[in-house]
C-alpha cells in the first residue's frame, strides 16, 4: 500500500524520492549523450555538469543505479537539455544541430570562442549565459 499523503509505500520507501532519482539518472544519461554528440571532452562534460569523473563514466555506461545529484547538478543537466531542445528547433540537419556548439561565435559575449568552450569552463553563469544567448536565436518560436 502507498501512503498517498506522504508518498511512502508499505516498505517505508519514499516513492517521490525514488521517482526523482530515476528522473535525475535519466536526465544525466541524456545530457551525457548530448555532450558526446557535441564532441565535448570528458573534462568539459564533467565541468559543465559538475560531476566527478567516475559519475560521468558511469553515465556513459548507463550504470546509474546509485546516482545522487544535488540541485546545482540538476540545474546544469536542465540547461544542457534545454540548449539541445533549442538547437533542435533552430536546425534540422545534424551537422548544425550537434556542431553549432563547436563553431566560433563572434558576438560580444562569445568573442570568437565556441559555446562549448564557454560552457566547458564549468562556471554556472557561463552555462546560463550560453543558454540565454542560444535561446534568443529562436525568436519566440515556443
Amino acid at each position: 500500500m502507498l501512503d498517498v499523503a506522504h508518498g511512502i509505500d508499505k516498505h517505508g520507501v519514499d516513492k517521490h524520492s525514488a521517482d526523482n532519482k530515476a528522473a535525475a539518472a535519466t536526465g544525466l544519461k541524456a545530457a551525457v549523450r548530448i555532450l558526446d554528440k557535441w564532441q565535448a571532452t570528458g573534462e568539459q562534460g564533467e565541468a559543465i555538469l559538475r560531476v566527478s569523473h567516475s559519475t560521468y563514466a558511469r553515465a556513459r555506461r548507463n550504470d546509474l543505479s546509485a546516482i545522487k545529484l544535488d540541485a546545482d547538478q540538476l540545474a546544469r543537466i536542465s540547461y544542457v537539455l534545454n540548449i539541445h531542445a533549442t538547437l533542435r528547433l533552430l536546425f534540422e540537419n545534424p551537422e548544425n544541430l550537434y556542431g553549432f556548439v563547436n563553431m566560433p561565435n563572434h558576438t560580444p559575449f562569445f568573442n570568437g570562442r565556441t559555446p562549448l568552450a564557454i560552457m566547458g569552463s564549468g562556471e554556472f553563469a557561463a552555462l546560463y549565459e550560453t543558454f540565454k544567448r542560444i535561446d534568443s536565436l529562436r525568436g519566440g518560436q515556443w
